[in-house]
């Protein structure tokens, strides 16, 4: 997946969905969806970028919904062959395309991925590599020469995000790090 500098911000690809196999002999495809906004994603009409991006961008052409499985028809694509042919390909956003949230103590996990990792007394911990989402968002932070630390994700552990300034500062227990 691709990164793009914009005015100072980096813009990435963000998978919203995974085609899985092909549904019936028409051209359907299974979609692992990957984004908590199915309907605005895969609208009529969406054009969505692949990776590889050889394989796309793809049109919806058709969606429904059977037995929790998204379907989806797409433009160019009617029998059963063409739609082995997606097997695998991941349907990608811009993360510019992502509206900010409202609270402003959220935040999406592109938003999180890269910022350093310092504590409350200034010391560079290191930097935030992913988020985990295990009944409490976790922070994956990537220490040089150390093991990986895991962060939860709370105000009390992690009371300052700045995103202008590509950092966060955590206040950790003892033991934690």
């Amino acid at each position: 997946m691709g990164a793009l500098a914009l005015e100072g911000k980096v813009s990435v690809q963000l998978v919203v969905g995974r085609i899985g196999r092909p549904h019936g002999v028409r051209g359907e495809v299974t979609v692992e969806v990957r984004t908590d906004d199915p309907d605005l994603r895969f609208a009529v009409g969406a054009s969505v970028a692949t990776d590889p991006p050889g394989r796309g961008p793809v049109v919806v052409e058709g969606r429904r919904w059977h037995k929790g499985m998204l379907l989806l028809s797409l433009e160019g694509v009617h029998d059963r062959d063409a739609a082995e042919e997606l097997r695998g390909t991941m349907l990608v956003i811009d993360s510019a395309e992502v509206e900010p949230l409202a609270d402003p103590d959220e935040f999406h996990d592109h938003e999180l991925i890269g910022l350093a990792v310092e504590t409350v007394s200034g010391e560079a911990v290191g930097e935030v590599t992913d988020v985990l989402h295990h009944g409490q968002d976790l922070l994956v932070v990537r220490r040089s020469g150390r093991d990986e630390a895991l962060i939860p994700f709370v105000k009390a552990l992690v009371p300052v995000v700045d995103l202008q300034a590509g950092r966060l500062v955590v206040d950790p227990p003892e033991g934690l790090l």
